[in-house]
């Protein structure tokens, strides 16, 4: 049995540089592919990219991707996976690809101490294991169960099943037959919750929104026991799907849609809200950032917010952004802020973090900037607001985030298996020593999170915000 997800992303890590130095964060749930290298016993093997670690990701519409949170830019060239799995791996593949695996944490993992595990005798007791013969699934396994042993809740291995699944999200789009909503799951009120919708689709035609509320499926509860989704929403295209529906504040009601094909990229909600003084406040919900057009997307929203002038003020709802890559990152920090913001520290060497010269938007690298962040803030959407307060440029309201900013770095292997691996920790410019992986991001101002159960307007959250801009001196 593969283990669950551990701190995660799925979503959803998961940043990259195309092809080559890569940074991903968070398990995000959307992947690319590339022309990756496999890796070898040298010390030379390049990763594929890097990823900042996994957490929990959110899903479009019915479950989570297994335990996979990710996302990197679209792949330069074809890259097939499925094949690797048409044949049972053979003894002699089963042996290499194992030896690779093991050399590759055994160089290249973040902690030289491995967790306190003695990965020599990791080594010897799992290879005594393939030499007694493994079916595939059970060597996928072994080789899950082997990573999942060094225990930073970080680093997970796939196979190419879970590979191909992976690339096919990473591309920025989603391409399956549902409603089209992004969900995740609220175990402890046994409901999910709508992140976005997807444009064009069957729930936007409804009326359905971000923060509505999904309770059942077809009289069914949404939630399994375990509190996973379930998968009802899916189904054949052209069927009917019956939801019980909670916008926050209303009485719950029943929505019947017809099931379509979904492809369409993720949206970036934003609205124009107005301070209790008058101020225009501009505000952006980014609840992932692993697709590719998020960040032109991000840039877009603010040209339609400040359309009639420059804002009074701009909120960035980080709550539920469990992290992406860092290309999308940095070209969303672009119009906020420039110039060095941190390092990526490994076993031996350091690479910083160079926001390139801003991309000013109305304003946009000098408005008063609040950025709500919670326990589900993970990875690059930790990274991002850290990055934002560190620098002194934005100021933080919600709870503490999750502690997780280690990187992962992409190993392709000749099956098409993939490991992600812990191989960077983010250290924030002007205050290095501080430690976010064990402490998270601490907000500047202390407000619970309930992000189900409010609308965008009256949110505890949003209201704290607009108060603080009414505060600020012109």
């Amino acid at each position: 049995m593969r283990q669950p997800a551990r701190k995660d992303p799925r979503t959803l890590l998961f940043l990259l540089l195309p092809l080559a130095l890569a940074l991903l964060s968070c398990r995000a749930f959307y992947a690319a592919a590339g022309m990756l290298p496999s890796p070898t016993p040298s010390p030379t093997v390049q990763p594929t990219r890097p990823l900042a670690s996994p957490t929990r990701s959110p899903s479009p519409e019915p479950t989570r991707s297994p335990g996979v949170e990710r996302a990197t830019p679209p792949p330069t060239f074809p890259y097939q996976t499925q094949a690797a799995t048409a044949t049972p791996l053979p003894l002699q593949l089963q042996r290499s690809i194992f030896q690779d695996v093991w050399e590759t944490v055994r160089d290249q993992y973040l902690y030289p101490d491995y967790g306190g595990l003695d990965w020599e005798a990791v080594y010897a007791e799992n290879l005594g294991k393939i030499e007694a013969g493994l079916s595939s699934a059970a060597y996928y396994d072994l080789i899950d169960e082997m990573i999942y042993a060094l225990g930073d809740d970080h680093s997970f291995y796939l196979s190419p099943e879970e590979v191909a699944e992976e690339d096919a999200r990473y591309q920025g789009e989603v391409n399956y037959v549902g409603i089209g909503v992004l969900l995740t799951a609220i175990p402890e009120r046994q409901r999910a919750v709508i992140l976005s919708v997807f444009p064009n689709s069957p729930a936007e035609a409804a009326g359905l929104r971000s923060r509505d509320l999904i309770l059942t499926v077809e009289g069914e509860p949404i939630l399994n026991e375990d509190g996973s989704l379930k998968t009802l929403i899916r189904g054949l295209e052209g069927t009917q799907v019956t939801i019980r529906v909670q916008t926050p504040g209303e009485e719950p009601r029943q929505v019947t849609l017809l099931r379509r094909a979904i492809t369409s990229h993720q949206d970036v909600p934003h609205l124009l809200l107005t301070s209790p003084q008058g101020k225009r406040v501009g505000y952006i919900l980014l609840v992932t950032l692993t697709d590719q057009t998020i960040d032109d997307q991000f840039g877009k929203a603010l040209k339609a917010l400040s359309a009639e002038g420059p804002l009074d003020g701009l909120i960035i709802d980080n709550t539920q952004n469990e992290g992406g890559t860092d290309t999308v990152t940095k070209g969303i920090l672009e119009h906020l802020v420039q110039g060095t913001a941190g390092y990526f520290v490994s076993r031996d060497d350091e690479r910083p973090l160079i926001i390139r010269s801003g991309q000013d938007i109305q304003g946009s690298q000098q408005v008063p900037l609040v950025v709500l962040v919670g326990p589900n803030t993970a990875s690059f959407g930790e990274i991002f607001a850290g990055v934002l307060q560190d620098l002194g440029r934005a100021t933080l309201i919600g709870e503490t985030t999750d502690g997780n900013v280690e990187t992962l770095w992409g190993y392709e292997f000749e099956d098409g298996s993939r490991l992600w691996l812990a191989h960077e920790v983010f250290r924030p410019l002007n205050h290095p020593e501080a430690d976010w992986e064990q402490t998270g991001i601490i907000p500047d101002l202390q407000v619970p999170v309930r992000w189900d159960e409010y609308a965008v307007e009256n949110d505890p959250l949003v209201l704290r915000a607009l108060a603080y801009f009414d505060r600020l001196k012109p």
